[in-house]
């Protein structure tokens, strides 16, 4: 399927079914793209050449074209809005859906995937998606927020990696992505491993906060990679069997990928939520040892604290009090009702 924007008679004469993006109507000028955010022209022998952003291109007949679009730019949506794509790619190239999909229709194949967002250092554990339309000449990608995976990719060509059509960039896109979760993934067992030897150490301080954060970044990609695994499988199994080889992916194997990276994930979800477990018996058990020593000092305590209640109060006839031993006398009964407090809790079995 080719993705032409015919704005008049004389450009589509010009450059045949893949006319230039944008241009006016009345002149034929070309216009540079709006929201672009990179854009690769790639030849026959699969070598990608950048082109520039702000100036004006246009569509060559030999080839085939990445476009890649941040899409918060609202004028890249209304350009998006005026491409001749099938109804349910231009809705879903535009939408914020976040609900993992890949379909084909009419010799196009168009979805939706999850990716690790990025900041200006390296990737972030938080997920953003990724949009894209492909056609035979033409892949159109989109997303609202930097991702990892395409801004990996896009190094990759211009350190001269070669790609045949849009079918095998997008294979590269899929495999960036299970990259980069792949990299958090051992860098949280590797976290998993330092909080087990805390734990089997007693040293519990600040586990229970590090532990709740790996568990919800296991739970995430848990989430997103069985999400995008499913829908491998599913068109490996039922989609793009009338496709061409240009636009048929190897979904099979990149869902055979996903499938072991899931697994992994899983342990460490599950491992995580054991440790987890362990490290709040853990605590249960200080919190118990702790009740149960201030219960004891506390039954130790009473006795003294009768003794000297009973010799406080302000009546005739208190033992001791005219002799001038008295307050020894005192002492030497609070220490012997403690004595007898303690010997009768360890007869109990109330102090091991």
């Amino acid at each position: 399927m080719s993705i032409p924007l015919p704005r008049n008679r004389a450009i589509a004469d010009r450059f045949g079914d893949t006319p230039p993006p944008l241009a006016d109507a009345a002149s034929g000028a070309r216009m540079p793209v709006p929201g672009l955010v990179w854009a690769f022209r790639i030849d026959a022998a699969g070598v990608a050449q950048p082109l520039p952003q702000e100036a004006p291109f246009v569509f060559e007949p030999d080839g085939w074209y990445w476009l890649h679009f941040n899409l918060a730019d609202s004028r890249a949506q209304l350009w998006l809005s005026e491409l001749v794509l099938p109804p349910p790619a231009r809705a879903l190239l535009q939408s914020k859906d976040t609900y993992q999909q890949l379909h084909s229709v009419d010799g196009c194949v168009y979805g939706v995937i999850a990716d690790l967002m990025r900041d200006i250092a390296d990737a972030t554990e938080d997920t953003g998606f990724l949009r894209f339309v492909m056609a035979e000449r033409l892949l159109i990608t989109g997303r609202y927020q930097a991702l990892c995976a395409v801004e990996t990719a896009r190094r990759a060509l211009e350190r001269g990696l070669r790609v045949d059509h849009c079918a095998a960039l997008f294979e590269v896109i899929v495999h960036n992505v299970a990259d980069a979760m792949e990299s958090i993934t051992d860098n949280v067992g590797e976290t998993l491993d330092r909080i087990e030897d805390k734990l089997l150490s007693e040293d519990t301080d600040d586990l229970r906060q590090g532990l709740g954060r790996l568990r919800r970044t296991c739970v995430r990609l848990h989430r997103h990679l069985s999400g995008l695994r499913v829908v491998l499988h599913r068109f490996d199994r039922d989609g793009g069997a009338d496709l061409p080889p240009s636009l048929r992916p190897h979904a099979g194997k990149l869902a055979q990928r996903l499938d072991g990276l899931d697994r992994t994930v899983t342990e460490m979800r599950e491992r995580s939520r054991l440790l987890q477990e362990e490290l709040h018996l853990q605590i249960e058990e200080q919190g118990n040892n702790s009740l149960r020593v201030l219960s004891v000092l506390t039954a130790l305590l009473l006795p003294p604290t009768l003794v000297t209640g009973m010799f406080g109060m302000n009546l005739h006839g208190l033992p001791f009090s005219e002799g001038g031993g008295g307050f020894g006398w005192a002492i030497l009964i609070m220490l012997l009702s403690s004595f007898v407090a303690y010997v009768v809790m360890k007869r109990f079995g109330l102090i091991r």
